[in-house]
């Protein structure tokens, strides 16, 4: 039964933002500081399995949120597998936002919502049409970025609001972030068994689909057309999702923004002094002056102290592993997957911007350059030949290498092995910031995505709005059919190595090209994949 009552106020912090001169680290966002929109109007009621709602009715949507789909990871729930999510019998408020997951929130980094944070985080919000003609709506579940240690699915620019109007519904959600979601421990794989341990955040993920798949009809949405959508680390997140034996049959395409594909996951155990995951586990314990630690020392860490001053530009590698191969729930590196064809048999639209890391300043570019070869393991000398001379190096090396190389390499193995796989590279720069703008860095594509423009830092001009009216005619039509080229903008038909053929969102406007730098493109692959690691 829907009841309509009085309009009110409804909470929602924060800002969205711009690409920090100081980006050193794939992961953070970059639209802007953003506007604040609280969502007006009168209350609407609905009941789901957990028990009553009450959300906002915006005019042609509903939106609910805060929705809880696990119980709060807190106390002995700490760095265990999301549990049920909770029940209630009066009506639960979802009108605003929830907390969003402890993290370290530097001066830096504009993008992030100023919402409280605390272990009690995972919850997810939901946008739905409020009109159906044609049945239950294709649903997309967006996983936000943030290098792991960052970010929530309530900035924003992820507000659903214009996707669903275009008759998707959409849900956003937090996952535990940091050590709070990837920690591995000898005692914590003891307690496990034979469960999957260290990865967390991922089993979050894997939660809040089934979530989805369990819920969504019930909020107007198709459970056969689940889309999962992701940037940066959301998009990484995408790929091992399409790798994650848990996460099979509970998502039907997925679009991967940015999302790298050559990282190099350390494993839970490595013989002697190798880095793994159980080996920085013990190195944080020892820094809390915990040897031998047992499940309970370890969760009566404090909360400050295992948050750390984790963020981008602080990865603590001595004492954060990040995501692992655990064996159980992550059994594989992403490439070798793909190269192997073991990936979920879903349709995919892959791509990045075409600067990514390459529009900060020049003074940088030099220190990105030396960490992104030190992180990826490539001889300085085999990048030159690719190069030609340090400049070409500093300004394209660091982009191709993470994001740009790697979607074009993954498309190519899913189209070798028959999958249906969609090409894009995104150039676009807003009207008015060309002049001092050479490329789209890391993360300006989302606003587009989202046809969000209202929620970045402008001022927009019509030719912005074009581009964003056009990138989410695609990924709707995409999650409506599997196939983005039923969007009725410019053809963009299925990726296939020998024409080499991508979507070019550019200044010109959305074109079918060849996929830009393709010799050099090329040259990586060859390299990247001579210099692969072993499947394990």
């Amino acid at each position: 039964m829907i009841q309509t009552r009085r309009p009110r106020p409804a909470r929602l912090g924060c800002t969205a933002a711009s690409l920090s001169v100081i980006l050193l680290v794939a992961g953070a966002c970059a639209q802007g500081p953003a506007t604040a929109v609280a969502p007006t109007g009168p209350s609407i009621d609905m009941r789901i399995a957990q028990g009553p709602i009450r959300g906002v009715d915006e005019g042609d949507i509903l939106s609910f949120k805060n929705i809880p789909y696990a119980a709060p990871p807190i106390g002995d729930l700490r760095w265990r597998a999301p549990h049920p999510a909770p029940r209630w019998t009066e009506v639960r408020d979802a009108g605003a936002y929830g907390d969003d997951c402890i993290q370290a929130r530097p001066m830096w980094d504009d993008t992030q919502t100023r919402l409280p944070v605390s272990e009690d985080c995972l919850s997810l919000n939901v946008w739905t049409p409020k009109t159906r003609v044609d049945g239950p709506a294709p649903v997309i579940v967006w996983i936000h970025g943030g290098g792991f240690v960052m970010g929530s699915g309530s900035q924003p620019i992820f507000d659903g609001a214009r996707l669903a109007a275009r008759g998707a519904v959409v849900v956003t959600f937090n996952y535990r972030l940091g050590r709070f979601g990837f920690f591995s421990h000898p005692a914590l794989t003891a307690e496990a068994g034979a469960e999957p341990t260290g990865n967390y955040g991922l089993m979050d993920q894997v939660a809040a689909l089934q979530w989805v798949h369990d819920n969504i009809a019930t909020l107007g949405g198709d459970p056969a057309r689940v889309t999962i959508m992701g940037q940066s680390a959301g998009g990484s997140s995408v790929l091992q999702l399409m790798n994650i034996p848990q996460a099979q049959d509970l998502f039907h395409r997925a679009i991967v923004q940015s999302g790298g594909g050559r990282d190099h996951w350390p494993v839970l155990r490595a013989p002697g002094d190798a880095r793994s995951g159980e080996s920085v586990g013990v190195a944080f314990a020892a820094a809390q002056n915990l040897r031998n630690a047992t499940a309970a020392d370890l969760r009566a860490i404090t909360a400050d102290k295992v948050k750390g001053r984790l963020d981008l530009l602080t990865p603590e590698k001595d004492t954060y592993s990040g995501p692992i191969i655990d064996g159980r729930l992550v059994t594989t590196q992403v490439m070798d997957a793909f190269q192997r064809g073991a990936q979920s048999n879903v349709p995919m639209i892959i791509g990045a911007t075409d600067m990514e890391l390459g529009v900060i300043p020049a003074v940088f570019r030099g220190l990105l350059a030396d960490r992104t070869m030190e992180d990826a393991g490539v001889p300085r000398e085999s990048l030159m030949a690719v190069y030609g001379d340090r400049n070409a190096l500093n300004t394209w090396m660091s982009s191709e290498l993470t994001f740009i190389e790697p979607a074009r390499r993954l498309a190519a193995l899913g189209a070798e092995k028959g999958r249906a796989v969609w090409l894009y590279s995104f150039g676009y720069v807003q009207e008015g910031k060309r002049r001092d703008t050479a490329g789209a860095g890391h993360s300006t594509d989302t606003p587009y995505s989202f046809d969000n423009l209202n929620r970045a830092k402008g001022p927009f001009t019509e030719a912005d709005q074009k581009i964003a009216t056009a990138m989410a005619d695609y990924w709707v039509a995409f999650a409506r059919n599997g196939r983005p080229d039923a969007a009725g903008q410019a053809a963009w038909p299925r990726y296939d190595a020998r024409t080499d053929q991508a979507l070019l969102v550019g200044e010109t406007g959305v074109t079918l090209g060849a996929a830009p730098n393709a010799a050099r493109l090329n040259a990586l692959s060859l390299l990247r994949d001579s210099l692969a690691a072993p499947s394990r």
